[in-house]
């Protein structure tokens, strides 16, 4: 399980993140719904060692502390991440990028199977193996990315808006891989600009606001609350 508490982020004199607590299961999707500018891509970079947190943070994987490691250490001990613009490696091919992805330590022996795993959920990388990444359409992008942090063996796959760009139609196959990922073990942290398609397949969501977590609930139940609909879900708009 991955367990964060009093994570907090400073961007000079600017607090990004202040205090923020949460934590995501085996298997579990937990979605963080927030405004832009709330923290969201903030707090998924200092969760993956890509921004410094400030003293006093936990950031603990199966209760490894991994609050001062470097981003390399942190992949090593079960932590992906896949940036929002996707950061392939544009002159590579699709298969070079898969396996690059497997360069850590902890996946080189399951390379092979992981490699089947990813090529299950996105048959269409499979006809794109000698194709550069940079001649695939955002779509393929999206799910070459996904798949190179897969290919990571992470037990945590941190997502930020993987969906940005897509089309409703790919949106929606998508999110139907996020849920075979979860039926897998893996566990998600998402954040996700399309909000009705992330609470119908997260478990749970914490709700993110001028850098602090406000509230937090299962999916099932905050995808019915009134302020979260008109807050997130363009309740407003359909009623009125």
């Amino acid at each position: 399980m991955l367990e964060v508490s009093e994570l907090s982020v400073r961007y000079g004199l600017h607090v990004a993140l202040a205090d923020v607590a949460l934590n995501v299961g085996a298997g579990e999707i937990v979605v963080i719904l927030g405004a832009n500018g709330a923290g969201k891509t903030t707090l998924l970079k200092a969760i993956g060692g890509l921004v410094p947190a400030l003293p006093g943070a936990r950031v603990a994987l199966g209760g490894r502390d991994l609050a001062a490691m470097p981003p390399h250490d942190i992949v090593e001990a079960g932590v992906a991440l896949v940036p929002e613009g996707r950061s392939l490696f544009g002159e590579l091919t699709v298969a070079e990028n898969l396996l690059l992805g497997a360069y850590a330590r902890r996946a080189r022996a399951a390379e092979a199977a992981n490699r089947a795993r990813v090529r299950a959920l996105f048959p269409r990388l499979s006809e794109r193996l000698a194709q550069t990444a940079r001649t695939l359409s955002g779509g393929e992008q999206q799910m070459l990315a996904i798949g190179r942090g897969l290919m990571s063996a992470p037990d945590i796959l941190l997502l930020d808006e993987p969906s940005l760009g897509l089309s409703p139609l790919l949106c929606t196959e998508l999110f139907r891989a996020l849920v075979r990922v979860r039926e897998g073990g893996t566990g998600i942290l998402l954040v996700e600009q399309n909000v009705k398609q992330s609470l119908d397949v997260a478990d749970r969501a914490y709700l993110i606001e001028g850098g602090r977590i406000v509230g937090h609930g299962m999916a099932a139940e905050l995808k019915n609350e009134p302020a979260v609909q008109r807050a997130y879900l363009g309740a407003a708009e359909v009623h009125g």
